[in-house]
């Protein structure tokens, strides 16, 4: 299989333009003979699903919430960026691209980081337009903060729920479709199949979560937006629904998957406390802004931190990274406090944290500059912890949040299947091996609202359709295959419950496949992951039956799914013989222990083609070629 990226020639800074220009279009009226189902209701399917709605498309609109606005994307809280340079402090449409793909340690394709570093200031207007509340200063323009792995201040917000209130923006433009007829919202639907009819995405089948009927939908392209597989790890700050069911039923059905081992992990979450927890949750990057980052100075030191003087206090962001300090990149920050914490410096009662301390800016900035920006954010760390964040430093540590890796796409956002298109976390584009923070909701919005409701014209208009109803056999075979696969859960009848074996997994990627690995550790892992697999699909206990509502048997269904995937990432984690962004290999690091690339060797998207169960997946490569960017060691010092 060779992997086209059909991505663009020429200048980078007109590479979009073009690629626009050239693309075939739908006449308007012909656009109602469309049909586009789209899979996903968070920033990038709503966004999606509104604007191919209001271009006059026939929609079919699903998500597994009761409603579209539940989807995971209201937790990013920080902001979302943009190269407006409203600050005046040397940003540009270039700098964020340039930051982004430094960012991503090498490893995105440049023409789709250019794009989405150009669309990211229509991003904004749209949003202002919808009535989105970003914060103003005093005159009444927009504020910027900063963000890790940026100079400049590029970062719009509103006030610590940047995604909710981006979400209801794409929400209420989304309800004016359904309002107009457009676009047809099915919630309480999970998809279990997609369906391919001679070689093309077709359609999908879902579960209806409420009686347990299966259905069978068809269109002339799919589109996936269900976002990322993070909770593979169990605690996670994920919300408990979000899975990878989707992505990995279309990777099973052709779709590569791209960097499945870029996984990302966050800095700033609240430690784990115990063996009761089901999730972990996020404090957002956006701290880093006013708050600062230490440990103590000596090992073993347990006093209260306010008993410990500035004198013992090691400020270790600031001491390693004077340009960038506590803002440096995820993956920085995140393998930093991990290292200061396995030296016994850690605190709380586990060890396993550092502190995030406002002090200095309460005083600087008075207690309601700091209300105003974080209040929320605060209040949320209060009713979680019982410590209140004015008074005390919060204490925070490292956790699973994003996943850089997702199916492979090309320029057009559209997988190795055709007319199957993937948007947003879902796909494995832009972010490279690590993402910086504030992008997400970028790459989101700009799938949705800017690039999708181009390209996927493209392939309609010059693609042949044959006539698909439902009664064609490939989707009989489809329920059938999800019919069976939901019996097969239920009829196992062990003992144990699905938690028992997701915590057991989630044990075992954090420690062999989370924040660092090693070549020892994963072949371990991949003899482990297999075990437990066959240990589940004999002693899990899923109660209740397939035809009611029965939330049991959905996680069921999407635990088998990860137990699958896990394996995927570790094949892919032992194969990247190299450290780069979110995958640090113990073995390849520089002596002051920062993450070393080998380009002469791995610098490609390392995209895996399913070959069937127990059968080890092919490697496919897309060479990555820098033209603007040129790789060199990344530094943040």
């Amino acid at each position: 299989m060779t992997l086209d990226s059909k991505a663009p020639s020429g200048p980078i800074e007109q590479r979009w333009d073009k690629h626009r220009f050239e693309l075939k279009l739908v006449n308007p009226s012909n656009k109602r003979k469309f049909n586009i189902i789209v899979v996903g209701t968070g920033l990038a399917g709503a966004s999606a699903a509104a604007t191919l709605g209001e271009l006059g498309y026939n929609v079919k609109c699903f998500c597994f919430q009761d409603s579209p606005r539940r989807a995971h994307s209201i937790a990013a809280q920080g902001g979302i960026n943009a190269s407006k340079n409203y600050r005046n402090d040397g940003d540009s449409t270039h700098r964020l691209f340039y930051d982004t793909v430094k960012g991503g340690d090498f490893r995105a394709r440049e023409s789709n980081v250019y794009r989405l570093a150009q669309v990211s200031v229509d991003i904004i207007d749209h949003c202002v337009a919808q009535g989105v509340p970003f914060a103003r200063e005093y005159g009444g323009l927009l504020d910027n903060r900063s963000f890790g792995g940026a100079q400049v201040s590029r970062t719009f917000y509103a006030r610590g729920q940047t995604g909710q209130q981006l979400l209801l923006g794409a929400y209420q433009a989304l309800l004016r479709q359904v309002a107009a007829g457009q676009v047809q919202m099915f919630p309480r639907r999970e998809m279990q199949e997609l369906v391919v009819v001679n070689g093309k995405a077709r359609g999908i089948v879902t579960r209806n979560l409420i009686d347990g009927r299966l259905e069978s939908h068809w269109g002339d392209a799919v589109v996936l937006a269900t976002g990322g597989y993070g909770n593979v790890f169990y605690l996670a700050t994920y919300a408990k629904g979000s899975n990878a069911s989707a992505i990995w039923r279309a990777y099973k059905k052709g779709a590569l998957f791209g960097n499945p081992c870029f996984t990302q992990i966050h800095p700033t979450c609240i430690p784990v406390t115990g063996e009761y927890q089901s999730k972990l949750t996020l404090m957002s990057e956006s701290l880093r802004n006013d708050g600062r980052i230490w440990v103590p100075l000596n090992k073993g030191d347990k006093r209260p931190p306010s008993q410990i003087p500035e004198a013992e206090r090691d400020y270790f962001l600031e001491r390693r990274y004077p340009a960038f300090g506590n803002l440096v990149p995820r993956d920085v920050a995140s393998r930093n406090a991990k290292t200061v914490c396995d030296e016994g410096r850690g605190v709380g009662e586990s060890g396993f944290g550092v502190y995030l301390d406002f002090a200095d800016a309460i005083q600087r900035l008075g207690r309601q500059v700091i209300k105003e920006r974080y209040g929320n954010l605060f209040d949320m760390y209060k009713l979680i912890t019982a410590e209140n964040p004015y008074e005390a430093p919060m204490r925070i540590y490292p956790a699973s949040h994003y996943t850089m890796g997702g199916l492979w796409v090309d320029y057009n956002l559209m997988s190795t299947i055709p007319g199957l298109y993937v948007l947003g976390e879902a796909n494995f584009s832009d972010h490279g091996a690590n993402r910086l923070g504030a992008s997400a909701l970028m790459q989101g919005l700009a799938d949705g609202y800017f690039i999708l409701p181009y390209t996927i014209g493209d392939y309609l208009a010059q693609t042949k359709f044959e006539k698909v109803d439902g009664t064609q056999p490939e989707f009989r075979q489809a329920e059938e295959q999800a019919a069976a696969f939901l019996q097969r859960l239920l009829g196992v009848n062990g003992k144990y419950t699905v938690d028992h074996f997701h915590r057991e997994l989630g044990r075992l990627m954090w420690n062999y496949c989370g924040m660092s690995r090693t070549a020892e550790g994963l072949r371990r892992v991949l003899k482990e992951i297999p075990e437990l697999r066959e240990r589940y699909w004999r002693e899990v206990n899923v109660l209740g039956t397939a035809g009611d509502f029965n939330q049991q048997l959905e996680k069921a269904g999407r635990v088998a799914d990860f137990m699958e995937l896990a394996e995927l990432m570790c094949l892919d984690a032992l194969h990247r013989n190299e450290s780069c962004g979110g995958h640090f290999r113990e073995e390849y690091q520089t002596p002051d222990g920062e993450a070393l690339r080998n380009d002469a060797e791995y610098c490609y998207v390392g995209a895996w083609e399913y070959k069937g169960l127990g059968r080890a997946p092919e490697l496919h490569k897309e060479p990555l070629n820098f033209e603007y960017v040129i790789p060199t060691q990344r530094s943040y010092k």
